[in-house]
């Protein structure tokens, strides 16, 4: 079995933080989001190589890490895109992939930027049980949550309907970018885009191929974080770190109040400072400010101020509402 670990966004809703770095190298614990993923796969003997799909502006990043990294499966397949405008789509993106990489056995598709509470391994079994393209399903508690998504419907385990982003949602039961296909329903992706449907949401995909053959799922309880806005990354942050707060071993933290959930990452200094909900990146320095459910990126300076729910790129300074960066 092959694997695909999805890794071509651009998270323009992170930026600035993301603006020089995938989201899937974002912090969460001493982990990384995407190395979570990297660890299932490396430790399932069915999986004998992984492509890592990404674009043309972020390859030279996933190829350090990579040869820096533990993991052995991983190798880079690089779609020529620089821009969101550029982007095939990630059903076009994987059709490309599997032709590119003469990709013939059952395929396995993942998000990189998803943080899920099971085992991958468990995944597999689940879908090598059925024989069936298979789909990972998570209930997400609300209604317009699931609006956002791809909702499932069910008979037991098989989709009885997946609809892509429905305007009013039946259910709350939605599928979270974890897909397995067998071999000999890969072709279907050229057929699918052949067709001339949406190249865009693996959604759109499912909900097509299920009209045509029998598309079973996965369901798990737990927690499902997909790591696409600010918010959604400090859920998974603070999902992580159950209400504690971390602070690097070699961080400074002097007169300040930590309130929970809160991440002070290497070299960092916190000084006359109330921080809650938030995540401080190496060498950031603040003092003498109250932040609440920011994101403080590297080298960044700031002092003086109140903030809530900011994100404050790498290299800036702000003191006294100014801005330099």
């Amino acid at each position: 079995m092959k694997a695909i670990v999805l890794a071509g966004g651009y998270a323009t809703r992170l930026w600035p933080i993301t603006k020089h770095r995938p989201k899937m190298f974002l912090p969460v614990g001493e982990s990384t989001v995407i190395d979570t993923v990297f660890a299932d796969l490396e430790a399932d003997d069915r999986i004998s190589e992984v492509y890592v799909s990404t674009n043309e502006r972020f390859a030279d990043e996933f190829a350090s890490y990579l040869a820096d990294s533990e993991f052995e499966k991983p190798t880079l397949s690089v779609e020529e895109t620089t821009a969101e405008d550029e982007k095939f789509g990630v059903v076009g993106a994987l059709a490309q992939l599997i032709e590119r990489e003469g990709v013939e056995e059952d395929l396995l598709v993942v998000a990189g930027d998803n943080l899920i509470s099971f085992d991958l391994g468990e995944f597999v079994d689940f879908f090598d049980a059925k024989g069936t393209p298979t789909l990972a399903a998570y209930d997400v508690g609300s209604k317009e949550r699931a609006s956002s998504y791809g909702l499932v419907d069910l008979d037991g385990d098989r989709v009885v309907d997946f609809q892509e982003k429905p305007d009013d949602p039946k259910s709350t039961l939605v599928s979270v970018a974890c897909y397995a296909f067998p071999a000999d329903t890969l072709p279907l992706f050229e057929e699918y885009l052949a067709a001339g449907e949406n190249p865009d949401e693996p959604g759109w995909f499912i909900q097509w191929i299920q009209a045509r053959q029998p598309v079973h799922a996965f369901t798990f309880d737990g927690a499902w974080f997909d790591i696409g806005t600010p918010e959604s990354y400090l859920d998974a942050v603070a999902w992580h770190l159950d209400g504690d707060v971390r602070v690097d071993e070699t961080a400074t933290v002097e007169n300040a109040t930590l309130r929970g959930d809160v991440h002070v990452m290497a070299g960092a200094e916190v000084v006359d400072s109330t921080l809650e909900r938030t995540v401080v990146f190496p060498n950031a320095t603040i003092r003498n400010a109250d932040v609440r459910g920011s994101i403080i990126d590297e080298e960044t300076r700031v002092e003086n101020l109140d903030l809530a729910d900011a994100l404050i790129g790498a290299h800036s300074t702000m003191t006294d509402g100014s801005r330099d960066a």
